[in-house]
């Protein structure tokens, strides 16, 4: 991949074949490759020229994540890349995006006069975003103590997710109108400095424990893994994004391995109705209001409400309207890759990363990263595996009477 007679074979390959074909010479070079290698392998694809758009053929480039390890690497990639490239013709990947119910995200606000009202701090008293997996660190031992689950989820899938749930309505569904609204959202994250950091983010590993009721080994002894690592397999946090829409209200985001269930999930939580009508009567609680909105791995959405239970007495439970894309519209639950190299076919850009919100993504993270690296006595709280995660996270909303969502 680093030779440049390849390229030139390559480029010869494609001149030949848009010759013998009639074909207009239209390319998509897809870099599913070790990220270290991005940079060179755009640079010598411009060396050779097959970047270039001539007689109205297209050249795209597709990257797939992890762009950049820290905001410092993210920037440099991202100058490198622009050199040889335009905007234009770059598709920086994550594969969420192309997941069914991620894009209803924007359907389900914007389409629906029930929601988009009532979307807001006045209504909403808190937003809970769960990506939790099952699977240990299995074979990616040497990629993963390198990067860890903050690197990994944070800056892109997990933030997509919160990109797509805060965001402003865009004005059209225009590729770059649905991206600044995005990029607004993580450039309104309140910053955290250390201080914050050590109270609103909590960082965990997996020690041993039990799943489908076989033991399985702490990450400590994983292969490959450093028998004293600090590497976090979990990180949950509390953030605040400064603006109108959505000042006070708390976003708690939690991404691990090894937890009880593989589930990806962004819950709305709804303020509570005034108690004072149900005073007198034997309810001594009332069900939150919570509208979750299932990623996988299976796609669909649910409400949660309050309703009388029949009897002769003033008894509420809590019921649940769902709705499953499986059960619905008879499709199967997609990876989202499939519809995401079909949109970079016809140019449609909307469901792919810009520059200024992957390296706004990574400034939102960068303070968590440094106070983890330089400060030694940051702790990392080990959970068992199986379980929902470390106890430390269940802080971050028990100090202000809340709770996480169970996983199981």
């Amino acid at each position: 991949m680093t030779q440049p007679d390849t390229y030139a074979r390559l480029h010869e390959t494609l001149v030949k074949t848009a010759a013998e074909h009639q074909t207009g010479g239209n390319a998509v070079f897809y870099l599913a490759v070790a990220s270290q290698l991005f940079g060179t392998i755009v640079e010598q694809l411009g060396a050779v020229g097959l970047p270039r758009e001539e007689n109205g053929n297209f050249r795209r480039v597709i990257i797939e994540k992890p762009f950049g390890s820290d905001l410092a690497s993210a920037r440099a990639l991202n100058a490198r890349i622009l050199k040889v490239l335009s905007e234009s013709q770059i598709y920086r990947m994550d594969h969420f995006l192309g997941k069914e119910n991620v894009q209803n995200i924007m359907v389900l606000r914007f389409a629906n006069g029930i929601f988009e009202p009532i979307w807001n701090r006045d209504h909403i008293d808190h937003v809970q975003i769960t990506v939790a997996e099952t699977v240990g660190v299995e074979l990616r031992a040497r990629f993963y103590e390198a990067t860890g689950a903050l690197r990994d989820m944070v800056p892109n899938h997990v933030f997509q997710l919160l990109s797509l749930t805060a965001m402003e309505p865009p004005n059209s569904f225009e590729a770059d109108a649905v991206r600044t609204e995005k990029h607004k959202v993580l450039e309104a994250v309140h910053p955290l400095d250390n201080a914050e950091v050590r109270r609103n983010s909590v960082r965990g590993q997996y020690g041993a424990g039990i799943m489908g009721g076989a033991p399985v080994k702490a990450y400590r002894e994983e292969p490959g893994v450093a028998p004293d690592s600090m590497t976090e397999t979990y990180v949950a946090m509390r953030l605040g994004i400064d603006n109108w829409r959505w000042a006070g209200v708390p976003f708690y985001l939690r991404t691990g391995k090894r937890l009880t269930r593989r589930t990806t999930e962004i819950a709305i939580q709804f303020k509570q109705a005034p108690f004072a009508l149900f005073r007198d009567t034997p309810v001594d609680i009332l069900t939150p209001n919570v509208l979750a909105l299932q990623i996988q791995p299976d796609e669909g959405a649910s409400l949660q409400f309050g309703a009388k239970i029949p009897g002769p007495e003033i008894a509420l439970g809590g019921v649940r309207m769902n709705f499953s894309y499986k059960d619905y519209f008879n499709t199967e639950p997609t990876t989202g890759y499939e519809t995401l190299v079909y949109d970079c076919m016809i140019g449609d850009q909307m469901l792919f990363n810009r520059a200024d919100g992957v390296e706004a993504g990574w400034e939102v993270v960068q303070p968590i990263l440094d106070l983890w690296q330089n400060d030694k006595t940051a702790p990392l709280e080990i959970y068992p595996a199986g379980s929902a995660g470390p106890e430390a996270a269940d802080n971050l909303l028990w100090r202000s009477g809340r709770q996480w969502r169970p996983i199981a």
